[in-house]
């Protein structure tokens, strides 16, 4: 970790490389073949979400990426159309909010 002062947090997460995951088919036909291991259904409550993934705040869909999302990520939902911009949520986690 840096001892400049004058980085931030987010600064330090950017140096970090961003981990990448190997998706597979979920079996979510709401979209074309080609798009469906992009997005899963939400199982409700109990159900976790990986550093890749964040849930639709329109549709309920959970959304998934081959990398790490961070703050400041842009993400579609193709069931809804909804573009959605990854933010800090005040509990830690991340949550999508809805760009336009």
């Amino acid at each position: 970790m840096s001892t400049d002062p004058l980085l931030r947090h987010d600064d330090l997460q950017e140096a970090v490389p961003r981990q990448r995951f190997l998706l597979e088919d979920t079996g979510f036909d709401e979209v074309p073949p080609k798009y469906r291991r992009f997005y899963r259904k939400w199982r409700g409550p109990g159900d976790a979400l990986a550093a890749n993934e964040v849930i639709c705040p329109v549709c309920k869909v959970v959304i998934r990426s081959t990398r790490e999302l961070r703050p400041g990520d842009r993400v579609y939902c193709m069931p809804c159309m909804s573009r959605l911009v990854v933010v800090r949520a005040e509990d830690g986690g991340l949550e999508a909010r809805v760009a336009y």
